[in-house]
């Protein structure tokens, strides 16, 4: 799993809040950057969490795949 990936679904998973897991799913898709959100005050601190997480490697990559096929738009 890439980087961007896997701090999409800990965006999503983090948070209850609509707009930050639409937010994610964004991400996820291209939609929007880590560049973007890092600008972005209500998520801020959130990506900064999911990025220390990232880096200690806790994450459960079947659930991240299960993110992903949920979420990820493939267009044909």
């Amino acid at each position: 799993m890439d980087k961007v990936t896997c701090i999409a679904y800990l965006l999503y998973t983090s948070s209850k809040n609509q707009d930050i897991r639409d937010k994610a799913i964004q991400l996820l898709n291209g939609d929007m950057s880590i560049h973007d959100l890092k600008r972005d005050h209500s998520v801020h601190t959130l990506l900064v969490m999911a990025e220390a997480m990232l880096r200690k490697n806790k994450l459960d990559k079947k659930q991240v795949q299960v993110f992903v096929e949920e979420f990820m738009v493939v267009e044909v």
